[in-house]
This record gives structure tokens, C-alpha cells and sequence, in this order.
């Protein structure tokens, strides 16, 4: 294995990595290699760059490796896989560019464009295991308060609300779908023609909701292409019962990717650092714009933590609104 390689690979993998790369390539060695990063996965991933062409190499020596990054690439969903060893957690898969999405399709398309993707994902035939989401959720939320990260108002009410909701919801709804479960921009490339998404490892048979409401909290920003997501994702068949179960899920992801941030942030805090409670004027909006000004990042304790907050107000103040009560009467 070359120098560069094998300054990055574990060495229990070592074998595993480079009986992968001779398969595939005929060749061990790899002209570069960059640590990638995104998504709820912790494995590791690499760009390598193998005959002067880029690849994905992705370690994931956990039983979960994912099979399903295959049934992603064979539906064309994810990028062309090249090599794939579950048992030893090791996958080699296309390198997408990845230019702006949002930047090549425009507000005017971009709903359309990811609801036909995810009505593709849950077009996948998929037998597997059930996710029962609730107590996904559940343990999120369970472990999140074990963990003192923060408390007061705010999440009471967040918690009060959910209450309500995992009351009413049809969790046991028997229309599951092959899901991705992490539908955030960093696992949504574009290659300037069309859309692929990548890091499987929390696919599941899941409630197609969940899909939805997460790529839509990302993506979706006005009632009009609110319209144009759904109306494109049920082919114009959209209802007041399908809207409310989409608008009662955005603010369920919205609660899961807080917990998840929060978590995040307790892991990379300082030592003898106290996290500042304060939670008013802390708005998605807001820290959107110091993102996009390069004065917070995600990859920080800092960024992490004003996210979490941001994500847990918005949930917060969606549910004080009519239609969130209109909704819950709806699926309830």
C-alpha cells in the first residue's frame, strides 16, 4: 500500500482496502487520497484519486454496514458502486463534483427535482426490517434529557408538543417505503444535470414522511414550492390529510436533527466549558446567514450548538401556530 493510503487507513483494514483497490483496479496504489465528511454516519470516507481518475472509498467496519448502498446504486439513485465488501465494510463508489444544487436548479425546479428523487427511493422494492420511528424518537429524545445538555421553556414546550403528536400519529401506518432517513444537503450532490444521493447507513423501511419532511426543511422554503414538492411527489393527488401528515413531520424532523446537534456539540465542547442556555432570537434564518458569511461553521462546537437551538425554535414555533393544531385534528 502506498504512503499516502496508508497514512489514513486503519491497519486492521489495511488487507480489506487494498484486496479492494486490486479488484477494482488492478492496483494498490492511489495518487491522492482526502478525508470527506457529512451525514449522521461516523465511518470514515475518502476521496481517492486511482489512474487519475476520483473515487469514493468508504470504511464502515460496524455490523450495520449498509447493503442497501447497492440497491441504491443498481436503481441509479446513488452513485455507480464499483466494489462492495459488507463483511469487511468497504465500498468504492463514483466521485460526484458537486456543484450547488440550489444554484443549478433554481427555487422554480429544485422541489420538483427532489420529489421525483424521493419518490425514486421509495419506488425501490425493499423487504427488510421495519424502523419503528417512534422509538427512534423516543430514544433521542430520552438521551438527550439523561444528558443535561440544556433545559428550561423552551424545550419543555418542544416536548409538551410532541407529547401531542406521538399521541395522534399513525405510526403504525402499514405504507412503509424504502428510506433514506438523512435527507440533509451534505448527502444531496448534484453534478450540474441531475441529483444523486449518497450515505446509506440509516436507510430503512420507514414512513415515507420522514423523507420528505427532512429534505423539505432543507429545501423548501415557501407554500408555493411546498405545493409544487408534494403536488410533483403524489403525482397532483395531494390532500388535506397528506399535507398535514407532511406539515406534523417537519416539525418531528426538525425535533430529531436538534437532539442530534445538541449531541454533537456535548461531544465537541470544551472541557470546563458551560453551554450558554439562551435560546431567544435564535432563528434558522439567522443562522443561515452567518453560515453563509463564514462566521459559524457546522464542523464546530459553536455552530453545532447555535444550530440545534435555531432547528428547536423553529419546531417550537411552527407548533404554536393554527395549522399546527389544525393538523393534529386532521391525523388525529
Amino acid at each position: 500500500m502506498s504512503q499516502t493510503l496508508s497514512q489514513h487507513i486503519p491497519a486492521p483494514l489495511t488487507a480489506a482496502v487494498e484486496t479492494a483497490l486490486q479488484q477494482t483496479f488492478g492496483t494498490s496504489g492511489v495518487s491522492d487520497i482526502v478525508p470527506l465528511a457529512g451525514g449522521l454516519s461516523a465511518a470514515p470516507v475518502f476521496k481517492i484519486v486511482v489512474n487519475d481518475q476520483p473515487y469514493v472509498l468508504k470504511l464502515d467496519k460496524a455490523a450495520s454496514f449498509s447493503p442497501n448502498l447497492k440497491l441504491a446504486a443498481d436503481a441509479g439513485i446513488a452513485p455507480p458502486l464499483h466494489y462492495h465488501d459488507t463483511a469487511n465494510g468497504v465500498s468504492i463508489s463514483g466521485f460526484v463534483n458537486n456543484k450547488p444544487v440550489r444554484t443549478v436548479f433554481g427555487p422554480e425546479r429544485l422541489p420538483q427535482e427532489l420529489a421525483a428523487m424521493i419518490k425514486a427511493i421509495h419506488s425501490v422494492p425493499y423487504q427488510a426490517g421495519n424502523n419503528d420511528l417512534r422509538e427512534t424518537i423516543d430514544g433521542i429524545i430520552a438521551g438527550f434529557r439523561k444528558s443535561n445538555i440544556l433545559s428550561g421553556p423552551v424545550f419543555d414546550e418542544c416536548f409538551s408538543n410532541y407529547d401531542s403528536i406521538r399521541s395522534k400519529y399513525p405510526w403504525n401506518d402499514q405504507e412503509k417505503v424504502f428510506s433514506h432517513n438523512d435527507m440533509n444537503p451534505s448527502n444531496v450532490l448534484c453534478d450540474g444535470e441531475r441529483i444523486w444521493i449518497i450515505d446509506w447507513d440509516v436507510s430503512s423501511l420507514n414512513d415515507r414522511y420522514i423523507d420528505l419532511a427532512n429534505a423539505a426543511n432543507f429545501f423548501v422554503y415557501s407554500e408555493e414550492q411546498e405545493k409544487a414538492f408534494l403536488d410533483t411527489y403524489f403525482d397532483g393527488a395531494t390532500d388535506d390529510y397528506k399535507l398535514a401528515r407532511f406539515y406534523i413531520m417537519r416539525q418531528v424532523g426538525r425535533i430529531i436533527y436538534s437532539m442530534l446537534m445538541f449531541q454533537l456539540a456535548a461531544k465537541g465542547k470544551p472541557e470546563d466549558h458551560v453551554h450558554n442556555p439562551e435560546m431567544e432570537g435564535i432563528t434558522v434564518r439567522e443562522f443561515g446567514a452567518q453560515m453563509g458569511a463564514g462566521k459559524i461553521s457546522l464542523a464546530t462546537y459553536e455552530g453545532q450548538l447555535m444550530y440545534g437551538k435555531a432547528l428547536l425554535n423553529e419546531a417550537v414555533h411552527q407548533m404554536r401556530t393554527p395549522r399546527f393544531a389544525t393538523a393534529l385534528a386532521i391525523i388525529g
